[in-house]
């Protein structure tokens, strides 16, 4: 049974980690020192004024590690995706 839910299980790996990975509401209240990306970028984010090339380059810093994750399991993402979504 391994075998053939593999690539569906990997895909939802990889869905687990962008969702918690973008998870921004929960860590701003709990946390109020130590936070995560997504809330630390919400939180460069001022009330008036914005410095858009430091939240331009954050961004893409925090954009890295879930694009390397996807293009590491790409075939298995893919592979998991057709096999779950149609008929054979």
């Amino acid at each position: 049974m391994m075998p053939l839910v593999r690539s569906g299980m990997i895909a939802l790996g990889i869905f687990t980690a962008v969702f918690a990975y973008k998870d921004l509401m929960w860590p701003m209240i709990v946390n109020k020192n130590v936070m995560p990306l997504s809330a630390a970028l919400a939180k460069m984010q001022g009330q008036y004024t914005n410095n858009y090339p430091q939240l331009m380059a954050a961004s893409l810093l925090a954009c890295v590690p879930m694009i390397i994750l996807y293009l590491i399991f790409q075939k298995q993402f893919v592979e998991g995706i057709a096999t779950s979504g149609g008929k054979l």
